[in-house]
């Protein structure tokens, strides 16, 4: 098993449900396409991370993913900088926005993903708030300039959702595609030599 990202919460997420894996981070081009729609962009972005570790290991089961954080139609990236972090968190304060999170399985030349939506509502947050949490450090290397899982959860009133597609990685839906992939789940390590008859 590999995972297609250097993301420290994608990793602690297979550890919790017992995927054995190696880390190799996929070197694709991140950036939107012209007229590229936040859902296909997100999960082009999990599959060109699958699909480029899979050419490169073939005998590999690759797990890729992407998380983007949408508001007013707009991508929120990785904050640029201090003022980009501040930026963002006062713009999703005491709002809704969605956090769509696209995760893609390949192995012998088939690549299936899914995208997980998840509604997450910002408590109101002055200034000082935001100011305070953006000195964390927490924002500067997460989609939308927040995570959920640290300092972050402070901010969120309310989920509607898979939580661990806000986290990185949706859980439910990887094992969906292990399955479909035809590799079986039993609350216990996978490995490779677990496939089973498709």
């Amino acid at each position: 098993m590999i995972l297609a990202s250097q993301s420290p919460r994608r990793r602690e997420l297979l550890a919790l449900i017992g995927i054995t894996h190696e880390v190799h981070p996929a070197d694709v081009d991140e950036s939107v396409h012209p007229d590229e729609a936040p859902v296909p962009h997100c999960e082009r972005l999990a599959r060109d991370k699958a699909h480029t570790l899979a050419v490169q290991h073939p005998d590999a089961v690759v797990i890729g993913s992407d998380t983007i954080v949408v508001i007013d139609g707009d991508i929120l990236g990785k904050p640029r900088d201090r003022a980009d972090a501040i930026a963002m968190v006062t713009r999703l304060s005491g709002r809704t926005h969605t956090v769509f999170t696209a995760v893609a399985v390949a192995h012998g030349g088939v690549t299936l993903s899914g995208v997980e939506s998840v509604s997450v509502t910002f408590r109101a947050l002055d200034a000082a708030q935001i100011v305070a949490y953006v000195e964390t450090g927490e924002p500067m290397d997460k989609a939308g300039a927040y995570g959920i899982q640290g300092f972050g959860a402070i901010n969120v009133e309310r989920i509607d959702g898979d939580y661990f597609a806000v986290m990185g990685l949706p859980l439910g839906r990887l094992i969906e595609l292990l399955r479909d992939l035809g590799f079986s789940y039993a609350f216990s390590p996978i490995t490779v030599a677990d496939r089973g008859v498709r």
